[in-house]
């Protein structure tokens, strides 16, 4: 394995956590700058823990942390999303924006990496198999800072769409999580 491999594998992971990065920028339009680092960082840092996590669980667990994170992934964002839905028919109008706590945002930072953990026992079998470029801690810094750096733009992106569409944002939201856990349940099962 190559560093650009890396690079992909961390460009490949971060997608979900861009579209959910996306979401919360749309639910809290009027977001300061730390928060939007504080949401890419709990993301970058999810997305690096799980892949040493996954490493070194290794061969023994890798069965089943295969066949219950899309699951898991699922369901977590399947609460998110759904609850979001249900706020927007059945909430109260408000014209404020909805910001993204601390519990949700952990959640969100798992569900969204939950399939790092098997990149971990990809990653040991690259080792073993014919290498890694670097130790599996820079492996997962490196998917980590990937991103980070993808999720900045993405909050930026939801917010501005927050902004346009703020009577919208928290319906579109709430499908977009719900989305998201549907192909990553689909793309476990199938």
């Amino acid at each position: 394995m190559e560093l650009w491999e890396v690079l992909l594998i961390g460009v490949a992971l971060a997608m979900d956590a861009f579209a959910v990065g996306a979401t919360d920028g749309m639910a809290e339009p009027r977001m300061k700058g730390g928060k939007m680092v504080l949401i890419a960082a709990t993301f970058g840092i999810f997305q690096a823990a799980m892949p040493i996590l996954g490493y070194y669980a290794g061969y023994a667990f890798s069965e089943v942390i295969a066949k219950i994170a899309p699951w898991l992934s699922f369901a977590l964002l399947a609460i998110i999303g759904g609850k979001a839905v249900l706020g927007f028919f059945f909430g109260k109008k408000e014209e404020e924006s909805h910001p993204v706590r601390a519990g949700g945002l952990l959640v969100q930072g798992l569900a969204t990496s939950l399939d790092a953990l098997a990149v971990g026992v990809t990653l040991l079998a690259a080792e073993t198999a014919k290498g890694l470029p670097m130790h599996v801690t820079l492996c997962a810094l490196v998917i980590g800072a990937v991103t980070f750096a993808l999720v900045v733009p993405a909050v930026l992106l939801g917010k501005k769409v927050g902004d346009r569409f703020s009577d919208k944002a928290e319906l579109l939201g709430g499908l977009v999580l719900l989305a998201i856990g549907i192909k990553i349940l689909l793309e476990g099962i199938l």
